[in-house]
């Protein structure tokens, strides 16, 4: 276990660092969102070039772990939303809100921290992959879903083709594009430009968790407590129990990818969860979804990890 968490309090304590130079007023909260937006729009970008562009195609697209992880997300979302929508009566957007929340990480900010520490560079294949996952097919999913509850007249067409139209401009988008067309051609990046891209992507770990302390100063928990345990239960327990079920089910592929599969799972929605919530009119139940499953993860997170060292169902951990 102490092993375990020679690779977790690291990330957390980043994270509880950039809690206080933002509570005590170090850092102001503007700057934080600023470095925030380095690493969405430049640090993170660049990673995935970085992660794309020095492996053949055939390494980078892993058929088994789309299919798993993309699958248990999927099955999570699914029964966050039906649950909220049928049972729980909730309204589309809301419970379009609640499937989301359990069933989208963090994968930029910190799952790829925790699977950098744990497996070295492959953490960069699984962001690679998860954004991918995410981008592609989680967001427009969550977008179409929440935006046609809001908008009853546009069809869900037209819903859809405004989401992937803005996915297009993503800077993380176009950086995932510009890996796979740099791989694919066997290009080598200059080695001037090389290096500029290796150092913007090597800032996006330690940055982004950073961020992810400052964002939490001033979340508020308000009512909402069902709710917000359900999205917080299901994602911290039910989608890395999804994810690592598939894993086991489907066929092998190389353990380092099956431990970074279920890894990435296990983290906390992603960090702009209140800001989609702000979309519908429930950035409250997100905001304080956001805060609790950021400070649980630290033992879930711990935790997993912990179980498939001592199982080794995947192999031992590297």
């Amino acid at each position: 276990m102490l092993n375990i968490l020679a690779i977790t309090t690291p990330i957390f304590l980043i994270i509880g660092l950039g809690y206080f130079a933002v509570y005590s007023n170090i850092v102001p909260q503007n700057v934080a969102r600023g470095m925030g937006a380095f690493v969405m729009n430049f640090a993170l970008p660049c990673l995935l070039i970085r992660a794309m562009a020095q492996r053949d195609i055939s390494e980078v697209i892993e058929p088994v772990f789309v299919l798993a992880y993309g699958g248990g997300s999927l099955i999570v979302f699914a029964i966050g939303y039906f649950y909220a929508l049928k049972i729980a009566k909730k309204k589309q957007p809301n419970a379009t809100l609640q499937g989301t929340g359990m069933s989208f990480c963090n994968s930029g900010f910190i799952g790829y921290p925790i699977a950098l520490q744990l497996l070295g560079p492959a953490a960069e294949v699984g962001l690679a992959l998860c954004v991918m996952i995410e981008t592609l097919v989680m967001m427009p999913l969550a977008l179409v879903l929440g935006d046609s509850g809001e908008n009853e007249g546009l069809s869900k067409g037209r819903v859809l083709r405004k989401a992937f139209l803005n996915l297009a401009k993503s800077p993380i988008i176009l950086g995932i594009v510009a890996g796979l067309i740099i791989s694919l051609s066997g290009i080598n990046l200059p080695r001037p430009l090389f290096t500029a891209v290796d150092m913007l992507a090597s800032a996006s770990g330690p940055v982004a968790l950073f961020v992810i302390g400052a964002g939490l100063v001033g979340l508020k928990l308000k009512g909402l407590r069902a709710d917000l345990a359900r999205v917080v239960t299901g994602k911290l327990l039910l989608h890395p129990l999804a994810v690592f079920t598939m894993v086991w089910l489907l066929p092998d592929i190389d353990p380092i990818m099956q431990i970074a599969c279920v890894s990435f799972a296990c983290s906390p929605m992603l960090s702009i969860f209140p800001i989609l919530g702000q979309r519908y009119g429930h950035e409250g139940l997100c905001a304080a979804s956001l805060m609790v499953a950021t400070a649980l993860s630290f033992i879930t997170i711990s935790t997993v990890l912990w179980l498939l060292d001592m199982t080794q169902v995947f192999g031992p951990l590297p």
